[in-house]
Parts: structure tokens; sequence; C-alpha cells
């Protein structure tokens, strides 16, 4: 359920850099987290170390953790108004879940469904590793390390915040309140954009090219993508009696136009499908177009990239090391 837009809290959230960042996580993700470090202390990571848990190029890993951090900042995640870094320049996340980890009962582990969905995709058992079932350990980790009042995530997402929440009431009350109780927000809007092949599906990186728009995508490509999208079998637009893939790419639609829906509506009455997607693509490109100007220059000289995840490294390590600090010696291991 959505909710209204937090103020004077403590705000976590990041995205894995294991391929291209898209729509859904713009429009799902990074938009809203412009808007929240407006009036919030916002901390936005670059999760690398939850994207290892599965088969992956080293050498790649490498420039897709700077491509996110530059997506971020080309967005507007302003480094003056948030902390920026990457999760794995920070030591702590790794040692909190361990910690975390001997109060976390197996079942409850067992019981996430992201681990179901990611094992079903690998290839084999043997891909399946540790790292991949106990993950929810380390994203809840992330956010106590922080003393985080809110995470905005999608709806999906929601799990991962109960047990987090979970694992802090079940520290605190062996050792004492140390961890705070974090909560989730889901944005108003478009909180869940899902595949433009399958509308039953969230738009994945991992379902094939496809099925999404990347935030670096070009016009002609997003103008094609766009084109063969599914729609419903009437040939006429329809904004009340369309079905889950076109309500899709109207979401789509208002969350790039910021239009009312009754205006989306007034402008396609009548008109069909190849009408609607032609505009669409449009408002698209025009939203990107100024975002992947700056990311190219972020990533042409990644001088100024490099010093504001420094920059963001050192602050989020003061917070974080001061937590585990407090966690350690309640737990008798300092």
């Amino acid at each position: 359920m959505a909710q209204n837009l937090p103020s004077n809290k403590t705000i976590f959230s990041g995205l894995q850099p294991s391929g291209n960042l898209h729509i859904g996580n713009y429009l799902g993700a990074i938009k809203q987290w412009v808007r929240l470090q407006e009036n919030n202390t916002a901390l936005f990571c670059v999760v690398d170390q939850h994207a290892i848990t599965v088969p992956y190029e080293p050498k790649e890993l490498q420039n897709r953790i700077l491509d996110a951090a530059a997506m971020y900042l080309a967005a507007g995640v302003n480094p003056e108004k948030s902390i920026i870094f990457v999760q794995s320049h920070v030591a702590a996340h790794t040692e909190l879940a361990w910690l975390l980890s001997t109060v976390t009962p197996y079942g409850n582990v067992t019981r996430m469904t992201q681990f179901k969905d990611k094992s079903k995709k690998l290839s084999s058992k043997d891909a399946i590793s540790l790292a991949l079932f106990s993950y929810p350990v380390l994203m809840a980790a992330d956010i106590l390390l922080y003393n985080t009042n809110v995470v905005p995530v999608g709806e999906d997402q929601v799990q991962h915040i109960e047990l987090a929440r979970d694992i802090a009431e079940r520290f605190n009350k062996q050792y004492g309140p140390v961890l705070t109780m974090p909560e989730a927000y889901i944005p108003q809007e478009t909180a869940r954009i899902m595949s433009l092949t399958d509308p039953k599906k969230k738009m994945s990186k991992s379902d094939g090219e496809k099925t999404y728009i990347a935030l670096t995508d070009t016009a002609e490509v997003i103008r094609k993508k766009i084109a063969s999208a599914v729609t419903d079998t009437d040939p006429i637009f329809s904004f009340k009696k369309s079905g889950p893939a076109v309500q899709n790419l109207l979401a789509i639609y208002k969350a790039f136009s910021e239009k009312e829906d009754q205006d989306i509506e007034k402008a396609f009455e009548g008109k069909g499908y190849k009408d609607f997607k032609e505009s669409l693509a449009e408002v698209i490109i025009t939203a990107l177009s100024p975002i992947q100007e700056k990311y190219k220059t972020l990533r042409e000289d990644d001088t100024d990239l490099r010093f504001t995840l420094g920059r963001g490294m050192h602050r989020a390590q003061q917070i974080a090391n001061s937590t585990l600090h407090q966690v350690k010696e309640v737990m008798g291991l300092l």
C-alpha cells in the first residue's frame, strides 16, 4: 500500500550492479531517492556484495559498479544531500551480517521468496551458493548498520524489511535496545514497473533485453522496444477497460510525463495503440536524454565519480563502525 513521503528520517536503499539499470529501477527507486534526499538523512548504496551471490564476471562487475554509481548521480542523487557509496567499501556490512546470523532462525530465511525465484534460474544446484541463501541477512545488516528508519522498496521487497525487523527485534530482546526498527516505504506511484513482454513479471535485467528499457538505451532502441511491447487484444486504446499490459505502459507514461490519468485518457481517446506507443517512446526519450548526457560525462572521466564514492565511503564508515562497536560490545566481543 502506498504511503506519504517521509521526512526527518534516516533512509537507506541500494541497487545491485548486476546489469544495465532500467526504467523500473529509475521510476521505482532512483527517482524516489531524489525526492527523499531533500528532507531526510539519506544513504544510497551500490550493493555489489549482493551481486556476487550468483555467477558473474569480475571485470564486468568493476565497470558495472561505477556504471551504477554514475547513474545515481546522473539521475539526480546529490552527494551534497546524500551519502553515496559502495557496499564492499564498508567492511562492517559483512561483519554485522555474521553477527546477526547468530540470532536469525534458519526457518525464517527458508521462507524468503526471492531465494526460491533466483535459485530456479540457475542452471545447476552447484551454482546455488550459501551466499544466495543467506543474502537476506546481509540485506538486514545493510539496513540496520545505519539506524535506518525508512527503506524505500517495491511491494516484492517488503518481505525483506519484515525479516530485518524480526532480526532487530530478536537481537534487541536478547542483548538490549541497540538496533533501530526499520519500516518499509512504498512510493505512492510506480512502485512496480512490469516486463514489456509479460505484464505478470516485474521488469528485470535477467529476462532479456526486449523485456526492459535500459537507462542507457538509444532513442532508436527505445522506440523499437516500446513498439514491440505487448498490449491488449482490442485494437482501440481504452483507459478504463485496459488489461495489465496496457496498464503497465500507462503507468510508465504517467510516471515520465507526470500527467494525470484524465489528461492521458483525453489525449488518446479513440486512437489506436500505435499512436499511444509512439507518444510513450518520445516521452521516455525526452526524460532520459539529460540523464544520459550527464552519465556519459561522468563515465568518460571518472575522477569526480571516484572522489564522490571515496567521500561517501568515509562518511558511511563513521556511522557503520559506531553501530558495529555497540553491537559487539553488548554481545561481549569487545
